[in-house]
């Protein structure tokens, strides 16, 4: 039986506009109230067999496995009636309906109606043209290859571009991280957040200690719109998944186009997809078919070396030091999900993949899951980038919504997923072993702003503990230690730690504040970058957090000044040689002797340095020896002498 569900959508959003307050309808009177489709589903499935068969064909929006409910598009009323022959209990969802079937609004370029928060096609890459150009030494913004509109001529279309951050004046291998957005074109919040990340990298580089190291050792690739022809479309209202490729379906079909996210190399066509074109699913008649598919898997093969032997089979992992990181933004379920999403294998690198995908899912609040958990996907970004070249990959599922409010997007969305984006941001070097070890938070100084040669105290706090243990509980240990590096990272040549103290006496606790003192005396006048890690007691070092020092010019000391030679109330006969010996010293240049100046009141300068000799008339002189320090203090030093035949000196 077909019945309808009211607006009883199990985790969405429920202040979208044009939700209604609809009434449930049952059998054919729910058809008759929402028209001739699509419909928003809810399907009840008997087991994990069953939902594997309707994901392959649908997507599911939402799983709830607990109670075994899928919501899912549907596009015809036969549709409808296969799926309750298969066995399926389907329900209409009334109010997930009418937002589905929302008429559409008038497209442009400058906003999205009833979504300000949210950036257009063309107001991303305009934003990311700027990056660009007002942080040209931060900033790049490359052509990697064409969508498919632009690539077949039948529309302007749209370049795949790529966005890199990082210090270009800093040169040598660094790690990267990749990052794509929108790539399934009504998620909405996807390509926002990841504008907006970079946006908070090139804005708080150079104040905030902890971006700038990154930006200076991090190397950050980020493809902002991946699947631009759809988004386009989506922004006037239309529930778009795939690209718009007019070859499949039908050139004017709504239901064209390929997905995207089914159309990667690496074990294409397992299963969890679909070989028909109209499906929502549809995997493409090829492996990379699509061109946005094409150009991302080849410059992602270009930035990222091959770290794993895939011809070794799926149980061939990684290097536990491998390098990088690779991000898909996707909405929405509230998940951070890893490898492998075509069956039930465990990745060889799953144990390192959870850790860091527990210690993300901190800082959301989402469930960290292998994404077969959810449910099965083949020729997806995440496979590919991790099953071919070994890479530490990741989906996050943001939200509760494809066409999220705006209001849920600022106050809870983007706050919490740019701090699990600026954790990940740390790891891209070592991410199958830093976050096993303790974060290091908190840095503080007890004085930001030190004269040289001056005492500074360093506090930070060591945890091993922050994972989301929604999902299975994550091994901690007692901290260990902690390192403070100055201007030096701590994977650099020529690094040299300072150990830190436990403040409370022994680091044997999972969380500890460590300190450490520092003396600038050795310090060069100017900013210096303070880097801070904790090791654990398994031996593993956790994430480095930064503080910004600046030494400033100590207050200048006047130099001292000593004559030896002629000794005061001397006398000597006119004509001879008046010996001159003296030295001078000073606090911050040492021994400055040789800038001695003498001078008599009688006779003028006589010598220069340290020590010489001078002819004198007759007369009581007075001898007297001055230095000036590198920093312009004087002092000097006086002796009365008697030359000839005078004798009593005043």
């Amino acid at each position: 039986m077909i019945a309808a569900a009211g607006c009883n959508q199990p985790t969405g959003d429920q202040g979208d506009p044009g939700e209604p307050e609809g009434q449930a309808t049952a059998g054919s009177e729910a058809l008759e109230a929402t028209g001739a489709g699509p419909w928003a589903v809810r399907v009840t499935f008997a087991d994990r067999a069953a939902l594997a068969v309707l994901a392959a064909d649908y997507a599911p929006w939402e799983v709830n496995h607990k109670e075994r409910v899928a919501i899912i598009e549907v596009g015809s009323r036969e549709e409808l009636a296969r799926l309750t022959s298969a066995g399926y209990g389907v329900e209409i969802d009334l109010a997930l309906t009418a937002t589905l079937q929302a008429p559409p609004r008038q497209p442009g370029v400058a906003a999205i109606p009833g979504y300000p928060c949210y950036r257009t096609v063309e107001e991303t890459y305009n934003t990311a043209a700027a990056i660009a150009t007002n942080f040209p030494n931060l900033a790049t913004w490359t052509d990697i290859g064409d969508s498919w509109v632009k690539q077949a001529g039948v529309g302007p279309g749209y370049d795949i571009r790529v966005l890199r951050l990082t210090n270009r004046s800093i040169t040598g291998p660094k790690p990267v991280m990749f990052a794509m957005g929108a790539i399934h074109a009504r998620e909405y919040v996807t390509a926002e957040t990841l504008t907006r990340f970079a946006e908070y990298l090139v804005n708080n580089y150079n104040t905030n200690a902890d971006v700038t190291w990154l930006l200076d050792h991090h190397d950050f690739h980020f493809v902002l719109q991946a699947n631009p022809d759809g988004r386009k479309f989506a922004e006037t209202g239309n529930s778009w998944r795939k690209n718009t490729n007019q070859a499949y379906c039908g050139s004017t079909s709504t239901s064209r186009g390929a997905d995207l996210n089914r159309n990667y190399p690496f074990l294409w066509g397992g299963g969890g997809s679909s070989g028909s074109a109209c499906s929502l699913t549809y995997r493409g008649p090829t492996p990379t078919s699509e061109p946005e598919t094409q150009a991302i898997t080849t410059y992602v093969r270009s930035i990222f070396p091959d770290q794993r032997d895939e011809g070794a089979g799926l149980n061939a992992p990684a290097p536990a030091n491998a390098t990088g990181l690779f991000f898909d933004l996707h909405s929405y379920s509230e998940l951070v999900m890893w490898p492998w999403s075509f069956g039930s294998n465990v990745a060889p690198n799953n144990t390192a993949l959870r850790t860091l995908g527990r210690k993300l899912a901190f800082f959301n609040s989402y469930t960290p899951m292998q994404s077969i958990e959810l449910y099965p996907a083949d020729g997806v970004t995440i496979d590919f980038s991790y099953g071919e070249l070994g890479v530490a990959s990741y989906v996050f599922e943001m939200g509760t919504s494809f066409f999220q409010t705006c209001s849920t997007f600022e106050s809870t969305i983007y706050p919490t997923n740019l701090q699990a984006l600026l954790y990940a941001a740390k790891v891209p070097r070592t991410p199958y072993l830093t976050p096993a070890g303790p974060d290091s938070l908190g840095t503080t100084l007890s004085a930001a702003t030190v004269p040289r040669g001056a005492s500074v105290t360093l506090t930070a706090a060591l945890n091993d503990t922050r994972f989301n243990g929604s999902n299975g509980a994550e091994p901690v240990q007692s901290v260990a230690g902690g390192e403070v590096y100055v201007d030096v990272p701590p994977w650099a040549p020529g690094a040299t730690p300072l150990p830190m103290a436990a403040v409370d006496g022994s680091f044997n606790q999972t969380i500890e504040t460590a300190r450490a003192t520092i003396n600038t005396g050795a310090m060069t006048v100017g900013r210096h970058t303070l880097y801070v890690r904790g090791r654990d007691s398994l031996g593993n070092w956790g994430s480095v957090s930064a503080a910004f020092l600046t030494v400033q010019a100590a207050a200048n000391a006047a130099p001292a000044v000593t004559i030896t030679q002629p000794r005061k109330g001397s006398s000597v006969v006119a004509g001879s040689l008046v010996t001159l010996l003296g030295s001078a010293t000073d606090p911050e240049d040492g021994t400055i002797s040789h800038k001695l100046v003498w001078t008599s009141n009688l006779a003028g300068q006589i010598a220069l340095g340290a020590s010489g000799t001078a002819f004198l008339m007759g007369g009581v002189h007075q001898i007297t020896a001055t230095v000036t320090d590198s920093q312009g203090a004087s002092s000097s030093a006086s002796v009365s002498i008697s030359v000839g035949g005078i004798t009593s000196i005043p």
